[in-house]
């Protein structure tokens, strides 16, 4: 049995398809609150639900009772109720999830977490704190580091319009970045449950290559045949808008945008693609089914 928590998210639903058709038993932690139609589905697809939420720990002994596998992709990033902050869920409520998996008898707990950044903002230091709890607790772990999300980044929510012909870089535009599909990750995280070579493993993960921001948009206009108008945030402002940042979910937005802008995220693949023979889907692919998809609609 392995237990989803987050699976109602972006990341956490595609995971949760994906055990599904494996007919992997499963069962899922979800708020009261959550999207009925994604619990609904969630149900349909055979997944046992669970109502328990990470800010209220003594439920979620009990939600991980008789699970093999936990894995987690908690954020409250994405997904906000009154009480939600980096400090409530995706640090101490993800610590209480470690400590609940632990008391329950867990084999192993699957974090999603993203590589480290030089620059210091609260989500990261969530990330690293809940790390090392999983590290320290005695438990089976693997911590799987995504980078930027196509679906996410190379969007209309972050600037990034190219279908309507304009994009918004973060800083020079200049520093390599290993785009993944969110969908990409969610076959890692399943194929890593029961694979013995992550048993215990911090992986860093991103997709088959790492292109600029800059050379990203090149591959949209060359889809498109057309050019964007490219607009660009400089660094210099992006450090001013973490510093005026008056919540911790602000000042984390902020620094994931700095840390990219200044620093880029470059993953080699090779040797986990050597442990897992998938084909990645490159930016040009998300691109041309991006493109596709409007074209056809």
């Amino acid at each position: 049995m392995n237990l989803v928590a987050g699976a109602t998210g972006l990341l956490g639903g595609e995971i949760c398809r994906l055990l599904a058709e494996r007919g992997a038993p499963l069962r899922v932690l979800v708020r009261a609150t959550s999207d009925q139609t994604k619990v609904e589905a969630l149900r349909a697809s055979g997944a046992e639900i669970v109502l328990g939420d990470l800010k209220e720990p003594v439920a979620l002994v009990a939600a991980c009772a008789g699970v093999e596998a936990v894995i987690s992709t908690v954020t409250s990033t994405t997904s906000r109720l009154d009480g939600d902050t980096i400090e409530s869920v995706d640090r101490d409520g993800q610590l209480a999830l470690v400590d609940a998996a632990r008391q329950a008898g867990v084999r192993r707990f699957v974090f999603v977490s993203f590589p480290e950044f030089k620059v210091e903002f609260p989500l990261q230091t969530a990330k690293r704190s809940v790390e090392r709890r999983i590290r320290e607790s005695g438990l089976e772990y693997t911590v799987l580091r995504p980078t930027n999300f196509d679906e996410v980044w190379l969007t209309p929510r972050l600037g990034f319009d190219p279908l309507n012909g304009s994009v918004q870089v973060f800083g020079s535009g200049e520093q390599p970045v290993s785009w993944i599909s969110f969908r990409d990750v969610a076959r890692l995280v399943v194929e890593s449950v029961d694979h013995p070579a992550t048993r215990n493993a911090v992986i860093d993960l991103g997709g088959p290559e790492a292109l600029a921001y800059l050379e990203v948009v090149k591959v949209f206009e060359e889809v498109l045949g057309r050019p964007c108008e490219v607009a660009h945030v400089p660094v210099e402002a992006l450090a001013a808008q973490k510093a005026a940042a008056t919540d911790s979910l602000d000042e984390s937005f902020a620094g994931l945008l700095l840390g990219t802008a200044q620093e880029g995220q470059a993953i080699e693949m090779d040797s986990v693609l050597q442990l897992f023979p998938v084909e990645l889907t490159s930016v040009r692919d998300y691109a041309q089914a991006l493109v596709g998809a409007v074209q056809t609609s």
